[in-house]
């Protein structure tokens, strides 16, 4: 433990200052997005400051439970009600991403890599998946940090851009009450461990959030988890995805860097577009549904609804409803894709 913590005992420092020097440049989503860039800056000047062990899942444990206090009574009543929106929304997104594949495999991307490298899914079953069908992982896990780390960068300033809100000054929060929320965050370490064991996608995350929205939604329970234990969350997770990057990532394949790039921002204006579409269709709120279909994470999106008073709910259960859709759809359509070449080959 002490060997270990001389290589990241530095990470939460360097993070903290990130944090805090965007939070003073009122910068939104200041303790994600500044922790981030703080720990890659390090990084790439040639410090090799090592992600946080357990941070991410802490991370992850106390955001998931800030989004199940969002699943009141009202917000389910209302996701309810645009259930087959949703599902239109995941089903459009994951169209936009086969047509992305394809474009990169006949630009000459190994079919299988470009597959797993851009399907808008949990970074972790791609690489899974990747790995069991022979593609380059490396390229995979490159593709999917360059993704997450775009769209922490571009989505939440675009919107408070859109909005004409000033980081941090849009809602007051609700008070948290310790009697519902300390078992709460109790009963989410339990019941995280418990997916964990059952083998279920990203337990640390959907975990503590299923637990806190069924007792939310139950209950009709109105409180917020503290500022502070929020700030930390982002603080984890931020550190974490910063790690993912050094001089030795931006240096290995920059054609191939440029391409993620490249098909990222294509993807975030086509989901934009998409999205303002549906909304105007369906009256529903204009800049939630970008929100909720934006393939990036569960986290980021929730964080700036949240920020922005969006819908927060909706925008989680439109991830959600993305993530669902991706994950039982993916290895399907793949061998579909690849039985009909090898058809056309043969």
């Amino acid at each position: 433990m002490f060997k270990s913590m001389k290589t990241w005992w530095a990470t939460p420092l360097v993070g903290t200052a990130g944090a805090l020097l965007a939070s003073a440049a009122h910068w939104p989503l200041p303790w994600i997005i500044g922790s981030m860039l703080a720990v890659i800056i390090v990084r790439c000047s040639g410090w090799a400051i090592a992600e946080i062990p357990n941070g991410r899942k802490s991370g992850q444990w106390l955001i998931a439970t800030s989004i199940g206090l969002h699943f009141t009574q009202q917000v389910v009543h209302e996701i309810a009600g645009h259930f087959l929106l949703m599902l239109a929304a995941a089903f459009v997104t994951l169209l936009l991403a086969l047509a992305g594949i394809a474009f990169m495999h006949r630009r000459g991307m190994d079919l299988t890599t470009a597959y797993f490298a851009f399907m808008p899914a949990n970074f972790a079953e791609m690489i899974q998946l990747g790995m069991r069908y022979r593609a380059n992982v490396s390229q995979i896990a490159a593709a999917h940090s360059i993704r997450l780390v775009l769209i922490v960068l571009i989505v939440p300033p675009a919107m408070f851009l859109l909005v004409h809100a000033a980081p941090g000054a849009v809602q007051t929060r609700l008070p948290a009450d310790w009697l519902w929320l300390g078992p709460m965050l109790a009963g989410g370490v339990l019941v995280a461990l418990s997916w964990k064991r059952l083998g279920l996608p990203n337990p640390w995350m959907f975990g503590p959030m299923a637990l806190c929205a069924v007792l939310t939604a139950s209950f009709d329970l109105r409180m917020a988890l503290p500022v502070e234990l929020s700030h930390y969350g982002q603080l984890m997770i931020g550190c974490a995805l910063g790690s993912f990057f050094d001089r030795g990532f931006f240096r290995r394949s920059p054609l191939y860097l440029a391409k993620v790039v490249a098909f990222t921002l294509s993807m975030i204006t086509c989901t934009f577009l998409f999205a303002w579409g549906f909304a105007w269709l369906s009256g529903s709120g204009l800049l939630t549904l970008p929100l909720g279909m934006m393939p990036g994470s569960a986290t980021e999106m929730y964080l700036t609804a949240e920020a922005l008073n969006l819908g927060a709910g909706m925008v989680t259960a439109m991830q959600i409803m993305r993530l669902v859709v991706v994950m039982l759809c993916a290895e399907p359509l793949l061998k579909v894709w690849l039985g009909r070449r090898a058809a056309v080959e043969s």
